[in-house]
């Protein structure tokens, strides 16, 4: 989550120190104390039921052979491509046939596996309802764990390669994430609690455990995490606004009618605004985590810079990530719901009423609501960003409070042969304006011209 900022910021002064601690230490207390008040103690458990028992194997012969002709149908009736058709045998290499040939089918249907010689398959038992003493084979799916395996240690080794300690970091972030999400939020909604509430602490828990992790424990992180809750508050009102204006029900995708019939007991409506949340905090993390360190940054670079003036610089480059991260949010909405776009492409409905209907007013919503909460992250995190780096230095070197117009700390003296050597070599003109200070005019705009 952010970039990663390793360079030592000034150390911040002891009374800054006292205020973040005295801030941010009763904030996580409370969500502590209200993960465990709603801690899913009694979560509902899935239903034992049969399993079709399910055994490994390996594709060693696959034979195609024409298919039957299929029957008549009246015309207009959907039909389903025929094919492919064949045997396929498999070496088991679990259950009772392990070590034995058997012979199925070739998968056909919509979604049905393709299968060649060398393939690592799972096969499942199907036993005659008349004759239990009959059982048959057939292919169900690939076997995906290693290939997953494989993928997850590559992931790991490139974090870590690039990252080092950080990258380590990072992944122990991950997991924490994980952690939570399965053993409290998820848990509690199925158990009953409000979806919304349960999500905000969710998420507050893993913002205060992965940011303070992955990027330590100082002024520039306790700033991230403030702006950070702050924004994750405000896209929950803005969420229950808009749902609330918009009359969503949670209702707007095949899942949660299916969830519904499942978990009869589940508010889908606080669903959705869960649903918000957590899909707004990594993009949150990043954004706050910048201008946070952008702040610093620019303070560190410039001591002269006044609390305006590192606002103004950091707000400038928290337009440019802000105009980069609407296209992300939206991309990954988009990717996520390519299905149900294609199947507008298909619908003889008006614009308007697609529009404005249920599953796609859903997206809609998501979509703006988190990039709202993203616009006011900025500002929110820069300035408390501009108060904390300026606060207590411009007094140490002579400033004034506001720390508008203070001089710079002075610099070390420069020992004799620096001096001759400085003295020796012709200056260089710079072309570009500056100001007094020699840094360029803090009110100039990064923007491209059209």
């Amino acid at each position: 989550m952010g970039a990663d900022h390793t360079r030592s910021a000034p150390p911040t002064p002891p009374r800054v120190r006292r205020i973040l601690v005295v801030t941010v230490v009763p904030l996580f207390l409370a969500s502590l104390v209200a993960a465990l008040v709603l801690w899913p103690r009694d979560a509902p458990r899935p239903e034992t039921a049969d399993d079709t028992p399910r055994y490994h194997g390996t594709v060693t012969r696959v034979v195609s052979e024409p298919c039957p002709p299929s029957p008549e149908v009246p015309e207009g009736t959907p039909t389903t491509a025929a094919g492919p058709c064949g045997t396929v045998t498999v070496r088991v290499q679990s259950g009772p046939d392990a070590g034995q040939e058997v012979q199925t089918p070739i998968p056909a249907g919509p979604g049905a596996p393709r299968v060649g010689v060398g393939d690592d398959i799972i096969l499942v038992s199907l036993i005659d309802p008349e004759d239990p003493s009959i059982s048959t084979y057939n292919v169900a799916e690939h076997q995906r764990g290693k290939p997953l395996i494989w993928l997850g240690v590559l992931f790991a080794a490139a974090i870590v390669a690039f990252g080092r300690w950080r990258g380590v970091a990072a992944l122990g972030g991950l997991a924490v994430t994980f952690a939570i999400l399965l053993t409290f939020v998820l848990p509690g909604i199925s158990s009953g609690q409000p979806p919304l509430v349960v999500a905000i602490v969710g998420a507050s828990l893993i913002m205060f455990v992965v940011l303070y992790l992955t990027h330590g424990v100082s002024a520039q992180t306790s700033v991230a995490v403030l702006g950070t809750l702050g924004s994750l508050v405000l896209t929950g009102l803005l969420g229950l606004a808009a749902t609330g204006a918009t009359e969503l029900t949670g209702f707007g995708s095949e899942d949660a009618t299916t969830l519904s019939m499942f978990r009869a007991d589940v508010d889908l409506h606080g669903l959705l605004l869960a649903g918000i949340i957590i899909g707004s905090l990594g993009v949150l993390d990043d954004v706050t985590v910048t201008q946070a360190a952008a702040v610093t940054e620019l303070r560190h670079a410039n001591p002269n810079f006044s609390r305006r003036e590192l606002y103004r610089s950091a707000t400038r480059v928290g337009r440019a990530h802000i105009a980069s991260v609407v296209n992300t949010i939206v991309l990954a909405y988009a990717g996520a719901s390519l299905p149900l776009l294609l199947l507008l492409t298909a619908d003889s409905r008006a614009l308007g009423q697609i529009l404005t209907s249920e599953f796609l007013a859903q997206e809609i919503v998501r979509s703006v609501v988190a990039t709202l909460g993203l616009v006011a992250a900025v500002p929110l995190t820069t300035a408390l960003a501009a108060v904390v780096t300026t606060a207590g230095r411009r007094e140490a070197v002579g400033g004034d409070k506001n720390g508008d117009h203070a001089p710079a700390a002075r610099r070390p003296a420069t020992d004799r042969a620096e001096a001759l050597h400085a003295l020796g070599t012709p200056p260089t003109r710079d072309p570009s304006p500056a100001t007094h200070s020699g840094w360029p005019d803090p009110n100039r705009s990064t923007d491209t011209a059209w």
